[in-house]
């Protein structure tokens, strides 16, 4: 059967959207289904297993939550440049708080599916290599251990932001984002 590459974006996009609002023990072909507004049927005929659908979902989430080019291109590489990506970052996926929250429950169920965490693994992994190789390009300050102490950094952020908001109530998110950024990086960069 031929398949259609927009449908089975809009199919893996549904399963994003099921993932972060019943977690993974809701996502099933028939939710896929009706979360797309397809004929029951259609989405386990574009995935053979549960399995292989989870493995699209964490290979595709990537590129929703990944900032466009010129968002990241639009000044000088500085540390006023950096701190600025980081906020456009926060901003980004806070706006895309289901494909946030669909990584967590993809996060949790790789620790029961082997091969999910395995495909996961090396997901987030190429997602960092691309953030430390990003940074070298751009011509940012710092090193590649700010740059992972800032995607750990950020990720915990927006874990809580996005997860229990009231526990950075009484702090201001941009400046935490300056603080991490002026704390990674040596005092003369």
């Amino acid at each position: 059967m031929a398949q259609n590459s927009a449908r089975r974006t809009a199919l893996v996009d549904a399963a994003i959207e099921v993932l972060a609002r019943d977690g993974a023990r809701g996502l099933t072909f028939r939710a896929v289904d009706v979360e797309a507004g397809v004929p029951a049927g259609t989405a386990s005929n574009y995935f053979p297993s549960r399995d292989e659908l989870f493995n699209q979902v964490g290979a595709h989430i990537h590129q929703r939550l990944t900032l466009a080019p010129e968002q990241v291109a639009a000044l000088p590489p500085s540390r006023q440049q950096l701190t600025e990506v980081m906020r456009a970052l926060f901003g980004h996926i806070s706006d895309n708080r289901t494909g946030w929250l669909a990584l967590l429950e993809l996060r949790l169920e790789a620790t029961r599916r082997p091969e999910l965490q395995a495909a996961l693994t090396e997901t987030l992994r190429a997602n960092l290599t691309g953030n430390i190789e990003g940074r070298r390009a751009a011509g940012f300050p710092g090193d590649d251990l700010t740059t992972v102490l800032l995607y750990y950094a950020m990720t915990a952020l927006i874990v809580e932001h996005l997860t229990v908001p009231g526990v950075l109530s009484t702090f201001d998110i941009d400046e935490l984002i300056a603080g991490f950024v002026d704390r990674s990086l040596p005092g003369g960069m």
